[in-house]
């Protein structure tokens, strides 16, 4: 027979030299490594028989064309290798897909072992399918019986609010309102007059003696005189003031920062300035407040039984008796609100109305409930007689760079600040002391 005819190896030698396991199922009892090396020899084997494929379906042409057809032989060969290689790449992608399987396995152990030297393998992480696979106590039994054979593992992929599931897709939302530290309400200068002024103090006179000689004159009589005695006195103009440093990044970033910062520097400069119309000392750059010029308490009177009440009546009768009379009183909220709650023998309340105030009064005076005093102090008068505020600027809140380092740090300085006269006037308008 012509040596064309036929294969130039044997289908009986090939089937011999087949490696274990190719034709056939791919078995679950051989580990990565074997599996690697028989995907080697398979893929080898394809290749030969392929070879093989081809040589045949030459030598079948060449018959054809010599002799006008192929015969038998060749084509049963030819037949057996088509057969053989179906049957080898099946077995190829069957060692793939196993080889896959066991690579992701790996990953997911690796991945979970690495999760629990890091400390991550809380309880309640959200697992993947394989994190789920590798720790499922039917594959530990399964591969402490030799792997062999198939298993099923049941997995659960719940969509949760935990930060491996859809945790990272809730946001949260945002209120725009920024929570602040409370703010007193300032309220002294609801009883004191202001002007406006353009100049760094204000001069008035002050009459210091007042010698009253004014008598009833017969007809052709020496007139009697009369002595008044004035002196200058002055109140210069001081500056409250404060700042802040603030980033241009988060000036420009956060719009309602400035409005924020322009509101704190506001309440402040407010703050320290009731407190210095109340209880400034005078000295240095400090205001001189009202209760350090104000006239000691000196009652025309001691009542029995002396409450808070006829305290501050009395109060009132001495700014009365200095021909000042009272519109106001200032107390601490506390003391107001023990005067409030004041009752008779049968446990009504003496003068106030629980269900109907029409606002804080006593003895027909205004009563302003001030931090800014201490518990026990009052102070009562006619505030705007004795005294008054010159205004020499309004809060002013100005930003900018040109301050030290702030051009090359990108920083901008927040200043705020005030500049205010006060003149206590008429000292005996007003009547301060302490409540027993």
């Amino acid at each position: 027979m012509n040596k064309h005819m036929m294969p130039r190896v044997s289908l009986a030698a090939l089937l011999a030299a087949r490696p274990l396991a190719v034709i056939g199922a791919v078995r679950n009892d051989i580990d990565a490594g074997k599996l690697e090396q028989l995907l080697k020899d398979v893929k080898s084997e394809v290749g030969r028989v392929g070879d093989e494929v081809k040589r045949t379906a030459e030598d079948a042409l060449k018959q054809s064309k010599d002799a006008g057809k192929t015969s038998d032989e060749v084509k049963a060969k030819a037949d057996e290798l088509l057969t053989m290689q179906a049957k080898l790449n099946d077995a190829q992608n069957k060692l793939e897909g196993k080889i896959e399987a066991l690579e992701t396995r790996n990953t997911d152990l690796e991945q979970k072992l690495a999760n629990n030297r890091r400390g991550g393998g809380g309880g309640d992480d959200v697992k993947s399918f394989g994190q789920q696979v590798a720790g499922s106590d039917k594959l530990k039994q399964f591969v402490a019986q030799g792997a062999k054979g198939t298993i099923k593992i049941d997995v659960q992929n719940a969509i949760t609010t935990a930060g491996g599931s859809a945790g990272t897709l809730i946001v949260p939302a945002r209120d725009t309102e920024v929570v602040e530290i409370p703010r007193r309400q300032m309220t002294i200068l609801n009883l004191l007059n202001s002007v406006p002024i353009t100049v760094n103090s204000v001069e008035y006179a002050r009459m210091v003696q007042r010698i009253n000689a004014a008598a009833a004159v017969a007809e052709g009589d020496l007139k009697p005189e009369s002595n008044y005695v004035w002196e200058l006195d002055d109140a210069p103009v001081r500056t409250i003031a404060h700042w802040v440093p603030v980033s241009r990044q988060a000036m420009d970033d956060i719009p309602q920062l400035q409005g924020e910062i322009d509101g704190e520097l506001r309440y402040g400069l407010e703050l320290v300035k009731e407190n210095e119309i109340l209880k400034g000392d005078g000295t240095g750059q400090h205001l001189h407040g009202l209760v350090p010029q104000a006239t000691d308490y000196n009652p025309a009177f001691a009542p029995a039984d002396e409450t808070d009440i006829d305290t501050l009546r009395l109060a009132l009768l001495q700014a009365s008796l200095a021909e000042y009379p009272a519109d106001g009183i200032v107390l601490h909220p506390t003391r107001w609100a023990k005067i409030e709650l004041t009752k008779d023998g049968q446990l009504r309340y003496i003068f106030a109305n629980v269900v109907q105030m029409a606002g804080p009064q006593l003895w027909g005076r205004p009563v302003i409930a001030t931090q800014a005093m201490a518990e026990p102090e009052f102070l009562t008068g006619a505030f705007r007689v004795a005294a008054k505020v010159y205004k020499r600027m309004d809060v002013e809140v100005l930003i900018s760079s040109e301050d030290r380092d702030n051009f090359v740090k990108n920083m901008l300085t927040v200043r705020a600040e005030e500049r205010l006269a006060l003149a206590v006037k008429r000292p005996a308008a007003l009547v301060t002391g302490e409540f027993q």
